[in-house]
């Protein structure tokens, strides 16, 4: 019956619900139907979970937030902290082997959501890296619209942990846009802030022009090879054809735009002073931790599973991307003055410019030698986000007495808070990778070998000079703590420099503010014990 249909006609007719007229007996209709594969995708719900479970949890924070009275808001925070706690709880049995959902049914072998190793250690980071932001949080969310801010924190969450097991442009794409949207308005939340608005606006125009570009690189990946799920489109570009070439080309390096903006990657750094500085400090924590952690898992996926034909393109771009942004990241933070209102926030944030310049590096080296350098950035990044969490979590409590927060109001802080001063000079330390923050040392060393084994002399020599330059703004800062205070210590609020002529009194640390710095610094001086186990736990291979 279909012998005289084209092979597209009998494609369709394979798929087409085995239905017949009523007392017709379409015999061969009945045999297409069973011969024709099925197209309905069977549903891995372990596998989706952790992000899965984060979404379900925004959306009912954010109507419970419509019943509940404004003395029991306070609630929410706890809910959204159990949420993310059963949703790390979740990888718990996905640490073993590959699960995949959302497959094709027909030919290929390609799937949009993979639950690998990768996937699971950049969710554990993601979803720790907010399971701390809402600690901090937890006595300020008062200030801030509650069912709002917890449920853009979990939206957002949610879209940074769906990013690294997505397995296709366009579930890679609606990732990184379900985590960066809610980021916008958190960034902006502080209601009647001149700076956080402005902060927000910028982020958000800023991320907007990147989005679009790569979304038109997007396009033309799409229009070479006709696919868009990056294990297809990596065995297409193999073999594209040579009127495409230029094509593939400029679409591999628009879409690599996208995700440098979202590192924080020079020149597309110029987002993260202001924008740290205006949002709320959780906030500027977490895109420190989360959002970089986003960007990176993305930037991997493309490069290592869908474009390894071209290395030779991104490979050097992201060589020189990684020079490029360590250098300004460093050289920036060198330049703040102490005594400039917000001096600290603003100095972390350059610092996270020059982070993202180390991590750039073992993914440059992958275009030289192979994935499994890729381990090494996710060694680091485990490191930073732990000891960058730390440093922002201490920064908070100094900003109970010193809403100024600038670089000089830490002058004497080990005479107040002691262990509070240990804990910023030891995450300190660890960012500058000198002992005894052991962790730092070894992620440098383990980064700076990527570089050395894939033949990039070179690169190494730049990191090296800047490890050194930012020696001297960490060390600068960690001396501060020790000094002795100032006769009258100034507190200022954010946009007034009047000091006060009294010392501040002394304050009751609120307990989650408590429990992250002691989470973070017990998970930094475990990891600087066992270093080794940090590369064992990041050794990942996307193949």
């Amino acid at each position: 019956m279909t012998a005289d249909l084209s092979p597209t006609a009998t494609s369709l007719l394979a798929y087409a619900p085995a239905t017949t007229a009523p007392g017709t007996g379409d015999a061969a209709g009945s045999l297409l139907a069973a011969d024709a594969p099925s197209v309905v995708q069977s549903i891995d719900w372990l596998a989706i979970a952790p992000p899965t479970l984060t979404a379900l949890a925004a959306l009912a924070v954010l109507v419970a937030d419509l019943f509940l009275p404004a003395h029991r808001k306070r609630l929410l925070g706890y809910a959204t902290l159990t949420a993310l706690a059963a949703a790390l709880a979740f990888l718990i049995p996905l640490r073993s082997g590959d699960r995949s959902t959302f497959c094709v049914t027909t030919g290929a072998q390609a799937c949009s959501y993979t639950a690998d190793h990768f996937t699971v250690v950049i969710q554990a980071l993601v979803l720790g890296g907010a399971f701390l932001t809402v600690l901090l949080s937890l006595d300020d969310s008062r200030e801030l619209p509650a069912g709002e801010y917890w449920f853009l924190l979990l939206a957002s969450a949610s879209g940074a942990a769906l990013l690294p097991a997505s397995r296709d442009l366009a579930t890679l794409v609606v990732a990184l846009e379900v985590a960066s949207l809610p980021a916008f308005a958190l960034v902006g939340i502080k209601r009647g802030d001149r700076r956080s608005s402005e902060a927000a606006l910028k982020f958000f125009l800023s991320s907007v022009v990147a989005t679009a570009v790569m979304l038109l690189g997007v396009s033309f990946v799409y229009a070479a090879t006709g696919t868009l799920h990056l294990t297809e489109i990596a065995d297409r570009l193999d073999d594209v054809s040579p009127v495409l070439d230029t094509l593939a080309k400029t679409g591999v390096a628009l879409t690599l735009v996208g995700f440098a903006f979202k590192t924080a990657a020079a020149p597309f750094h110029f987002w993260v002073p202001d924008t740290y500085v205006g949002a709320p400090l959780p906030i500027a924590a977490y895109l420190s931790v989360v959002g970089k952690a986003v960007g990176f898992s993305g930037l991997i996926l493309v490069t290592v599973i869908a474009f390894p034909s071209y290395a030779d393109v991104w490979g050097p771009a992201l060589a020189v991307l990684a020079a490029l942004t360590m250098t300004v990241g460093n050289v920036a933070a060198l330049r703040q003055n102490a005594t400039r209102v917000r001096s600290a926030v603003r100095l972390l944030a350059w610092s996270s410019v020059a982070q993202a310049g180390y991590l750039l590096v073992p993914i440059a080296a992958a275009a030289y030698s192979s994935d499994e350098q890729i381990g090494s950035t996710v060694a680091y990044a485990l490191m930073y986000a732990v000891v960058n969490l730390g440093a922002f979590a201490v920064a908070a409590l100094v900003a109970r007495t010193h809403p100024g927060n600038r670089l000089s109001d830490y002058r004497g802080l080990y005479a107040t808070r002691p262990l509070a001063a240990l804990a910023l000079g030891f995450f300190l330390l660890c960012l500058a990778g000198l002992p005894p923050g052991i962790i730092g040392l070894f992620a440098k060393v383990t980064v700076f070998s990527a570089a050395v084994d894939a033949g990039l002399g070179w690169l190494a020599v730049v990191m090296a000079v800047n490890v050194v330059i930012a020696l001297y703004y960490y060390l600068q800062w960690t001396a501060i703590l020790f000094r002795a205070p100032d006769g009258a210590p100034e507190t200022a609020g954010p946009d007034t420099g009047s000091p006060a002529s009294a010392p501040p009194r002394r304050f009751r640390v609120p307990t989650p503010l408590t429990t992250a710095i002691v989470l973070t610094s017990a998970a930094g001086i475990l990891l600087s014990g066992v270093p080794q186990a940090v590369l064992r736990f990041a050794a990942v291979s996307l193949f």
